[in-house]
């Protein structure tokens, strides 16, 4: 089928505004800092940059109790601040990541500026059939390369927590637990949730 020629003009135009932009594997922070603003989830890790799909409704749900009961226990005994995606955390020069959920403490708060957070104390990422890979393999080195010292997943096709615990430089399974069990952090004392209300109703 042949094309018409607004067709083809607009085919030209792509090529043109993609033109403007590095090839994959050659994108620096300073042109992904240049990116216009955009609700989308988009990350830069080894010079590429990784544009997740959209979240689902069961993800945004989950994001949002997590961040409701973080925030809420980092809030009542003011320990830090909570903050959820999408939100830049450089982990260090180059590399740019979106966690779903992070959380700095009082002691590392001049590591959060206006722009970006630096790297955080304990990050939460829910994991889907698009990202469990990244998830488990690509962040999980590079969250311990940075030095996050808890690391949770939360897999809602399993229903379960999994949590990580920084140790000599990786990180190191403090804890897994499903439903009808209680997950907890290592490095906020008294922190817990319940696997039911993340996964369920409140």
């Amino acid at each position: 089928m042949s094309q018409t020629i607004e067709q083809l003009q607009a085919e030209e135009m792509t090529l043109e505004i993609l033109s403007l932009f590095p090839r994959q594997g050659e994108w620096t922070e300073e042109a992904y800092f240049s990116l216009p603003e955009t609700n989308r989830i988009i990350e830069l890790s080894r010079g590429r940059l990784i544009i997740t799909p959209a979240p689902t409704t069961q993800h945004q749900d989950i994001s949002n109790k997590l961040h409701l009961l973080i925030g809420n226990f980092v809030l009542s005994n003011k320990l830090g601040k909570a903050c959820y995606s999408p939100l830049d955390v450089r982990l260090w020069e180059g590399t740019i990541r979106q966690p779903d959920i992070v959380y700095m403490s009082n002691e590392h708060k001049d590591r959060i500026t206006e722009k970006y957070w630096g790297v955080p104390d304990l990050v939460m990422e829910i994991t889907s059939e698009g990202t469990d890979k990244q998830d488990r393999i690509d962040k999980f080195y590079e969250y311990a390369k940075a030095g996050i010292l808890e690391y949770w997943i939360v897999d809602p096709f399993r229903q379960t927590i999994e949590t990580f615990a920084l140790e000599k430089g990786a990180h190191v399974m403090f804890g897994k637990w499903g439903i009808g069990e209680v997950a907890n952090s290592k490095i906020l004392a008294g922190f817990q949730i319940s696997v039911n209300n993340v996964f369920g109703e409140f």
